[in-house]
């Protein structure tokens, strides 16, 4: 698929014309000489990186900008990278009178920097040193702050910059992690389904069949993925940038984003807040879309309930603040602004019973998706280690406080109340 084509745009089937800010995509052996042109008319330019990704194409970017008075903000490559407020005052303190802002890295430099280039209306582009996340393309920036996960909406890059050469070399997990988050889509495209039969929201079968067209190819070059193949590289990358083309098109994270990634996003909350270890992002939706695969096929297995399952609400906000902390009042404020805790779907799921089947069934069985991490050797008796058994039910049952997005999450709380064997 063409991705200047896309960018184009597209006058959909749905009744939308889907449209796409980006003005450049470069994914080719030496795309940081792209450059050059792109920032012609810059003068001032802010480099935005930690000394890893700096490491891994900082120099052939700052050599394409040539003449440019060029200032950096470098964070350390020694430990994980926050996208909070710390993160944040750092980029802007040091904006002066730049007049764009380039990032070298992956998903939280992209993040900060899409953050930063948003609220102080400055261009930004991003140079991809790792084909590790689908967020390139989309809109929206994945911030901690408060303590709590959100993603905010903000803007487009000018350009997206990517070496092949710079993502063959990335680290073998960021390599993973990015195929891990194509295969999470299995679960996300499920969730969009889903939501749009019980709540009518909307819809495209459009950008739904290009994600899953993106996993199917993904899939077929899973082993030259693992080999560092350029060329399998190349597609991952693409993939992920498209996929990011489609959320902007849905204009939302839908298309790419459910039940997977809120667990995801679970372990890493609670292991910043615990201190505690979590995998890369990627690698989590990975092994988090088996958990909903499994999710789904309890749900499948069991008589649909006539009323939905409420526990005690003292029990529930003392459970919640016991692990969120500080961050639990917001997120059951949260839900009670949306009201997911008020709502008996019992109704709607008796009514649609047929056609939540059929759209649940869609799913790839759990064995499946274990099957095509395998292709990449992710294995999931590595999450069973890293994550205790309690805090994946915890996960299961939690994690949807984290968004307001309706997923297969709520139907397992309103079935269950999540209490399931997750193993």
């Amino acid at each position: 698929m063409d991705i200047n084509n896309l960018l184009a745009g597209v006058k959909c089937t749905c009744g939308r014309t889907h449209t796409c800010d980006i003005e450049y995509v470069y994914i080719e052996k030496n795309a940081t000489e792209r450059l050059a042109d792109i920032c012609r008319e810059n003068v001032n330019v802010l480099i935005v990186a930690d000394e890893n990704t700096y490491a891994a194409a900082g120099e052939k970017t700052v050599a394409a900008l040539s003449g440019k008075s060029i200032s950096k903000v470098i964070f350390s490559g020694k430990e994980i990278l926050v996208p909070n407020e710390a993160a944040i005052s750092a980029v802007t303190e040091n904006l002066g009178n730049a007049d764009i802002i380039i990032g070298i890295g992956s998903g939280v430099i992209q993040d900060l920097c899409k953050y930063v280039s948003f609220f102080n209306k400055i261009p930004y582009i991003i140079v991809a040193t790792a084909p590790s996340m689908d967020g390139y393309a989309s809109t929206g920036a994945a911030m901690i702050t408060d303590g709590m996960k959100v993603t905010y909406s903000v803007g487009l890059p000018k350009a997206i910059i990517a070496d092949t050469e710079v993502l063959a070399n990335a680290p073998i997990d960021m390599i993973k992690a990015g195929y891990g988050d194509i295969i999470g889509k299995f679960s996300a495209l499920n969730d969009w389904k889903l939501s749009n039969c019980v709540n009518g929201e909307y819809f495209c079968d459009y950008i739904y069949n290009v994600t899953y067209d993106q996993i199917n190819r993904n899939i077929e070059l899973a082993g030259g993925i693992l080999k560092r193949d350029e060329e399998s590289i190349k597609a991952l990358m693409e993939a992920l940038v498209i996929i990011g083309i489609m959320m902007s098109f849905a204009g939302s994270s839908r298309p790419a984003s459910g039940s997977e990634h809120h667990l995801s996003h679970f372990f890493e909350i609670t292991g910043i807040i615990d201190d505690a270890e979590y995998f890369p992002h990627g690698i989590d939706v990975a092994y988090s879309t088996v958990i909903t695969a499994e999710i789904r096929e309890r749900i499948l297995a069991n008589a649909f309930p006539k009323e939905s399952f409420r526990p005690n609400e003292q029990e529930y906000k003392s459970a919640m603040e016991a692990i969120y902390k500080d961050v639990a009042e917001g997120c059951i404020a949260l839900q009670k602004k949306v009201g997911n805790y008020a709502c008996d779907r019992a109704p709607i799921y008796l009514e649609k019973e047929a056609q939540i089947r059929q759209i649940l069934s869609e799913m790839p069985a759990s064995e499946k998706i274990k099957e095509l991490l395998s292709l990449v050797e992710l294995d999931m008796e590595e999450f069973y280690s890293l994550y205790s058994k309690e805090k994946i039910e915890n996960a299961i049952l939690y994690a949807k406080e984290l968004k307001d997005r309706y997923t297969v999450l709520w139907v397992n709380y309103d079935f269950f109340g999540g209490n399931e064997n997750v193993q």
